[in-house]
Formats: C-alpha cells, structure tokens, sequence
C-alpha cells in the first residue's frame, strides 16, 4: 500500500501486531456493498467506464460468492478486511481494479463498513427483543393471576402478581427497543466521501452513494466524520442496558427457582447438573446472563478509554473499536435467544407462590392505609401499625390473628372492621391507580403488549 515511501517491508511482528483481518473480516458484505457504491459513483463522475464498473462490480459480486462458499483465502499480510477485497478484485479483473480506491481512504471506508454493520445487527437486536417480550408475555398471561409477594431490600414487601412482575420487564425491553431505533437514526448517516481527514479533490456524488447504501443522510464534517466513534459507543451502552436487564430477570429467576422459594421450575433443557452432587438442577443459563453483563459494561469501557485521549483525526488506536463491537453484538444475540426459550419452557408453581403470599405482613402498608382512610395522618398510622407488627412478632401471633382488645391496646382507632384489611382480594380490588397489579391492570396491558407485538 505504502511501498512508495517506504524502502523497508513491514516486520512480521508488526504485521502481526496490527492485522486486524482476522476479525474485521466479518464485515466483508458491507465493505463489498460499500464498494460497489462507490464505483457507481466513480462511473457517474467520468472516472470509470461503464465496462469498467461492471468488471468492478462482477468481481466484486464473485468474490463475495466465494466469501459465503467458504472458498476465500485470507491474509494477514494485507492486514485487513478491505486490502484483502481490493487485492483480490485487482488479481481478477486487473488495472481497473486499482481505480477502485480512487477518492477514498481507508478511513471513511471502516467508518461507513462499521456503521453497515451496525445497523444491520441492530436491526437483527430489534427483531430478537421482540421476541423476548414475547415470551414474556406469554408468560405474564399464563400466570396472571398468581399471586406472590413482592420484595424491597430482598425482604417480603407487599403482594404482586406473576403476570405484573414479568411485564415489568416488558417494559424494560421496551425502553430498549427505543433506545436502539434512536441510536439507529444517528448510526445511520454515511461518511464515506471524507477520505482521509479533508475529502477529496475528486468529488463523488457522496448523496448518492448514502441513498444506494441506504444510508439517511451523509456527515457535515470531514474530520468529525473519520474520528467520530459515538455512534459505537451509543450501540454499547445501549446493548450493556439490554444486558443489565436480562441480568436482572436472570437474578430473579435464580431466587425463584431455588428450593427455598419455589415459584418456578425452569426445563431440564434450560439447566444443568453437578458432576458430584446428583441431586443438582443449576439455573446456569440465568448465572451465565448475570456472568455476560459485565463483559459487556467491559466492552463498552474499552473503547471509551480508547477514545477519550485521541486527537481528530483518525489513529490506530480506533482499531481496538471492532472486536468489543462485534462480541457485544453477538453475546446479547445469544442471551437473548437462549433467555426467551428459557422464559418460554419455565413453570410458575402457584401452590408455593400462593403458600408465600398468604403471610399477612404483606398487608402491612394496606393496615396503614385503612387508618388513614379513618382519619388517622400517616405519620401516626405508620408508627401504630408497627406496634401491631412488633406485637405479632413479639407474640408468634400472625398479624391478622391479633384480637381486637390487642389492637386496641395499641390504638382506639383500631375498629371492628380491622380484619378486612387481610383480605387478599380486597387488597388488589383497592389497587385501582394505573401501573398497579390489579387483575384489570393486568388484562389491559397484556392486551396492549399482545397487539403491540404482534
């Protein structure tokens, strides 16, 4: 590439130090589509003739068959994905090969390849969180009406449902799904044309090849356009929240499916065993999840202190920018893949979830609330209701087995009507306001999520 320069060939060590063919060779469709582009655009200029541009594109077409057919050969002497293409076109069709690189760099050539690529495995993301929500909603529906309690500081709270717990993370995957359509929309726009830092004195038709890539629009800046790496970063930090998520549910899962609580049973097919212990069932692939999010907060703090220190434009730090990329992609494609078979095969076991819910420390909160209702300010309700608590404990008495000349030692504002309180179902007919897990609440939004995700 340099030899006009350079009267020495590159050191071995150093070829091998700085080859990066051997993963950004993933990119080979974008970089061909790229290059096809371009060519076009180069033909449009006057500066190839139309046989010229179909011996380019042929080519270019030939070699990516061979790609797919596993019948290309790779090397590292040529140091990355595109030296490898363009070397390969010029061996086949000959001197027209050699235009090809007439008006762009390397530089805007890996950004508008890396930008391709992440907008088609966006795109993929987009489709397999779909079918995530899916399942969990499938799920949600299954068991909505399976009470349980719901827990703060890993401590029983107050009660919820099955279906409103699994749609929580719904949600969750929702505020993904539009966090990575607005990072697309900043993915999408095309550099290709900035050349090295400052375009070219050839002037190609830069519109015109973002339309044919299919690109929304072209940068506005030459420099900004080779250095930028923002729109990686967003797609990590967007793809280390989708980890986080699943990790969450992961973590959730790993409670609920132990012997101590007993809400779910996940499939043979999702767990594994113990090579010493016969008796094991392990929830590995929900361990693994939780194992997963940190690389992927690990692949997008790499590349942020790759950038932080860099100068415009570009420098070869900005090559340790792919394989995070790549890897993020591919471990959430995995986890979420794996995680939706796993919530789809998993069994909610209302006997255990009902027997955990029957605890009437539950309705701590709803008794403070009936002395409100009474007149009574929340303060003061608050502190009655913990002397009650503190009485049962104190006592082995269950809360809602308190008798009345108990509750009234502690206040007169304890009626006849106090018992009511413990009535489950009476608790969520109470719960009314949106977001609360009552049985309509509940109907409304599976509804919602059904249609939404159809």
């Amino acid at each position: 590439m340099w030899n006009g320069r350079f009267s020495q060939p590159t050191a071995d060590l150093v070829l091998q130090y700085g080859e990066s063919v051997s993963y950004d060779r993933k990119m080979y469709r974008h970089d061909i589509a790229g290059s096809i582009a371009h060519a076009r655009a180069q033909m449009n200029a006057g500066l190839l003739t139309p046989e010229e541009f179909e011996a380019i594109r042929d080519g270019l077409t030939g070699i990516l068959a061979d790609i797919e057919a596993g019948n290309f050969t790779w090397s590292t002497r040529l140091e990355d994905v595109h030296m490898n293409i363009e070397s390969e076109l010029t061996r086949r069709i000959g001197p027209a090969g050699a235009k090809l690189h007439t008006a762009r760099s390397r530089n805007d050539q890996v950004a508008t390849d890396t930008r391709l690529y992440c907008r088609a495995e966006i795109d993929t993301t987009l489709h397999l969180l779909r079918d995530m929500q899916r399942a969990l909603v499938m799920k949600a529906e299954e068991y909505a009406e399976v009470r349980i309690p719901g827990y703060t500081h890993l401590q029983r709270a107050q009660p919820v449902t099955v279906g409103h717990h699994l749609l929580a993370y719904v949600e969750m995957l929702e505020r993904d799904t539009a966090r990575l359509r607005d990072c697309r929309t900043r993915v999408n726009i095309s550099p290709l044309g900035s050349g090295a830092i400052a375009g070219s004195t050839i002037n190609l038709d830069r519109r015109a090849i973002a339309a044919e890539l299919g690109f929304d629009g072209v940068t506005e800046n030459s420099m900004d356009a080779i250095a930028d790496r923002d729109y990686i970063l967003e797609t990590l930090f967007c793809l280390s929240l989708i980890g986080t998520h699943l990790s969450r549910l992961s973590e959730d899962l790993v409670l609920w499916s132990s012997a101590e609580f007993g809400y779910c049973t996940l499939s043979d097919a999702h767990t594994t065993g113990s090579s010493l212990m016969p008796q094991k069932k392990n929830p590995d692939v929900c361990e693994l999840t939780r194992g997963k999010s940190g690389r992927l907060y690990g692949n997008l703090v790499s590349v942020m202190v790759a950038v932080k220190g860099l100068p415009l434009t570009y420098n070869r730090d900005l090559q340790e920018d792919k394989e995070p990329l790549f890897d993020s992609f591919e471990t959430v494609s995995l986890a979420l893949r794996v995680n939706a078979e796993m919530v789809a095969a998993m069994r909610i076991n209302p006997e255990r979830c009902a027997a955990a819910v029957s605890d009437p420390l539950l309705l701590a909160t709803d008794l403070a609330d009936y002395l409100v209702r009474r007149g009574v300010p929340f303060r003061r309700a608050h502190e009655l209701v913990g002397k009650a608590v503190a009485l049962a404990v104190g006592s082995g008495t269950p809360l809602n087995k308190l008798t009345q000349e108990q509750f009234r030692s502690i206040s007169p504002e304890y009626g006849d009507d106090v018992y009511s309180v413990f009535d489950l179902n009476r608790a969520f007919a109470l719960r009314t306001n949106p977001g609360a897990p009552n049985a309509a609440n509940t109907a409304r939004r599976l509804a919602y999520w059904k249609e939404h995700l159809a």
